[in-house]
C-alpha cells in the first residue's frame, strides 16, 4: 500500500499566536504529529503543507517533507479539503506515484500513540468498502440546542448518561481517505467508519487550557510499584506503597506483586488501582510488559542483578526499606525503618522519613491515665507467629481480675481467630480503618516492631514490642530511646517474662508517662512530605 500523511499547519494561528512552531514539553507542537508517522510501521510518505517558510524548515528538520500551501488557500477561512487535495497532487507527482490512502494528521493532536494510527489503518486495509475512517471521541452527555431565541434538548428523558443514545465528535488525530473519494472539495465517503480515540488520545489543542492539559500528560510518567506482601512478611509494605500512590497525583500509576503476594495483591485491587501478578519466571520480564518509566521497590532486599537490569532498561528506581546489595545501585533509597552502616549519595534513612497515614498526622496525642482501664493488642497485617494469642493468655488473668478491657485490632491477612474463642470478654476488630481512635482509647498497646511502632508513637501511647522475627529486631525505632518497652523476639520470651512485664508497667504511671514524653519528642507528621518531594526531585530530574 502507498500512504500519504498530509499535516496541514498554517502560520497565522490566532487562538494560540504560532501554534504549531511553540514548544510543547521542549519539542514544537508540529514535532509530535510527524515523530507518530515517521514511528508508524507501515511505509508512510509525510509531507507538511504550510505557506510558512518557518514551518516548513522545521518540518525537515524532523523528517517530514514539505509542500509549500498557495496564499490562497492559507487564510483562517480556508476549508482543508482543497489544502489536502493540493498537497495530494503534489507529492503523487513529486514522488512519481498514486496513494492507495490519504491521510490528514493534523498537528493539533499530540497525544496520539502510533498505535492507534496503524489501528486505523489496518482496519481501512482489511475492509476496503470502508471509504473514510474519522479518529472520534465519545461526546455523550445531556446536551442542548438553540432554536430562535430558545434552548432545547437534544434528549427525550433524563437519564444517565449511559442510557442517553451515544454521540461522538471529530479529533484532529486522524483522516483516513480512499484515494477514490478525495476530490478538491472532499475528503468523506458514504461508508465511514469511527475510530474512537480515549485517555489523552482524544485532545485537540484549540486553547491555552488545551496546551496546559497536554503539557501535563506529556511530563506524565508511568510509576510501577513493585511490592512483596504475604502472610510471611505481612502487608506494611503494601500500606507504605498505597500511601505514596494516594500523594503521586500527576502521574500514572500501576502495581505488581510477586507470586507469592497474593494477598497483596487482594489489598491494593480493593483500593481501585490497576495491579498485575507475576507471571514469567523472572519478575524482569513482567516489568518490560508494563513499560514503566520509574520502579518503586518495597519488597526488602534487593540483590544487584536485579537493580542492574532496571537500569539496563533506562528506568528510575527508588527502593524502600533495602539493605541488599542492589541498594547501592538505586537512584534513591529510603530506609525508615532500618539503619544503614554506610554513608551513600540518595540514601535516607531515620524516623525522619517515615510515612505516616493520614489519620495519625490529623490526629490528637493521649492524656496518659493514672489507671490502666483498656489494652490494645494489635500486631500488624498477618501476625504470623500469633502473638496476640500469647498476650491474651498471659494477660487475661490479671485484667478479668482488675476490670481492664482488651481489645484486638486484627489484620488483613490474620486467620487465627479460632484460637481467640476461648477467651471471653475481649472485643476483636477485623481490619479497621481508623487504629488511631483505638490507640488513644488504650492505656497501653502491645504490638510488632514494625510500622505500626510509628503510628504508635505519633499518638504517644506507652506501648510494649514483640518482634516477629530476626529483622525486626534491627528497626532501631521500636527502641527504649524513643519510649518502647522492647522485650525482643517474641517467641522467645517466657509467658511468666511477659506478664511480669506487663504488670510493672500498668502498676507504674511514672513509666508509661516518661515513656508517651519520649515520644512527643519525635516529629514524624513531616515525613510524608519529605519523601514525596524526594520522589517528586528525582522524577523531574
Amino acid at each position: 500500500m502507498n500512504i500519504l500523511v498530509v499535516i496541514p499547519a498554517r502560520g497565522g494561528s490566532k487562538g494560540i499566536p504560532r501554534k504549531n512552531l511553540r514548544l510543547l514539553n521542549g519539542k514544537p507542537l508540529i514535532y509530535y504529529s510527524i515523530k507518530t508517522a515517521l514511528t508508524s510501521k507501515y511505509n508512510i510518505d509525510i509531507y507538511v503543507s504550510s505557506e510558512d517558510d518557518e514551518i516548513l524548515h522545521s518540518a525537515t528538520q524532523f523528517g517530514a517533507k514539505t509542500h509549500k500551501r498557495d496564499i490562497s488557500i492559507a487564510d483562517d477561512k480556508s476549508t482543508l479539503d482543497p489544502v489536502i487535495y493540493a498537497c495530494y497532487s503534489y507529492a503523487k507527482e513529486t514522488e512519481n506515484k498514486e496513494y492507495d490512502y490519504i491521510i490528514t494528521m493534523q498537528p493539533t493532536s499530540p497525544l496520539l500513540k502510533t498505535s492507534s494510527l496503524d489501528s486505523a489503518i489496518e482496519k481501512a486495509i482489511l475492509n476496503h468498502n470502508i471509504e473514510t475512517i474519522i479518529a472520534a471521541k465519545d461526546d455523550t452527555h445531556l446536551s442542548w440546542r438553540k432554536e430562535s431565541d430558545k434552548f432545547l434538548p437534544n434528549y427525550e428523558k433524563r437519564v444517565n448518561r449511559q442510557y442517553l443514545t451515544p454521540t461522538f465528535t471529530e479529533t484532529g488525530g486522524f483522516f483516513i481517505t480512499r484515494k477514490d473519494i478525495i476530490t478538491p472539495t472532499n475528503r468523506i465517503g458514504k461508508n465511514v467508519e469511527l475510530h474512537i480515540l480515549s485517555n489523552g488520545e482524544e485532545i485537540d489543542i484549540d486553547t491555552y487550557e488545551d496546551w496546559n492539559l497536554c503539557e501535563y500528560h506529556l511530563r506524565r510518567n508511568h510509576i510501577l510499584f513493585v511490592v512483596v506482601g504475604n502472610e510471611v512478611v505481612g502487608l506494611g509494605h503494601v500500606y507504605n506503597t498505597l500511601l505514596l500512590a494516594n500523594d503521586i497525583l500527576n502521574h500514572k500509576i500501576t502495581f505488581l506483586v510477586d507470586k507469592e503476594s497474593q494477598l497483596a495483591y487482594e489489598k491494593i485491587a480493593s483500593k481501585n488501582y490497576p495491579v498485575y501478578i507475576q507471571e514469567n519466571q523472572n519478575i524482569i520480564d513482567d516489568i518490560k510488559k508494563l513499560n514503566p518509566d520509574i520502579i518503586i521497590n518495597d519488597r526488602l532486599d534487593t540483590d544487584e542483578s536485579y537493580i542492574s537490569k532496571l537500569k539496563e532498561l533506562k528506568l528510575k528506581v527508588i527502593n524502600f526499606e533495602d539493605l541488599g546489595d542492589g541498594a547501592k545501585k538505586a537512584d534513591l533509597v529510603i530506609n525508615a525503618i532500618y539503619p544503614e552502616k554506610q554513608v551513600l549519595k540518595n540514601h535516607y534513612f531515620g524516623h525522619d522519613y517515615f510515612i505516616l497515614r493520614d489519620e495519625f498526622i490529623y490526629s490528637k496525642q493521649k492524656e496518659i491515665n493514672k489507671k490502666v482501664t483498656n489494652i490494645l493488642i494489635t500486631f500488624g497485617g498477618v501476625d504470623p507467629n500469633n502473638y496476640t494469642k500469647k498476650v491474651i493468655e498471659t494477660i487475661y488473668g490479671y485484667c478479668q481480675t482488675n476490670g481492664i478491657s482488651i481489645s484486638v485490632i486484627a489484620g488483613f491477612g490474620y486467620n487465627k481467630y479460632e484460637t481467640l474463642e476461648e477467651f471471653e470478654n475481649i472485643h476483636v476488630e477485623k481490619n479497621v480503618n481508623n487504629i488511631s481512635k483505638y490507640m488513644l482509647e488504650a492505656d497501653l498497646i502491645f504490638t510488632s516492631a514494625g510500622r505500626t511502632t510509628y503510628e504508635i508513637a505519633s499518638t504517644v501511647t506507652p506501648a510494649i514490642v514483640l518482634a516477629q522475627n530476626e529483622r525486626e529486631l534491627t528497626h532501631f525505632f521500636a527502641s527504649s530511646e524513643f519510649g518502647f518497652l522492647n522485650l525482643g523476639l517474641g517467641y522467645n520470651i517466657s509467658n511468666e517474662e511477659l506478664q511480669k512485664n506487663f504488670i510493672e508497667l500498668v502498676e507504674s504511671y511514672e513509666s508509661r508517662e516518661y515513656m508517651s514524653e519520649l515520644m512527643k519528642k519525635v516529629s514524624l507528621k513531616n515525613g510524608r512530605k519529605t519523601v514525596i518531594k524526594l520522589i517528586q526531585n528525582l522524577i523531574e530530574e
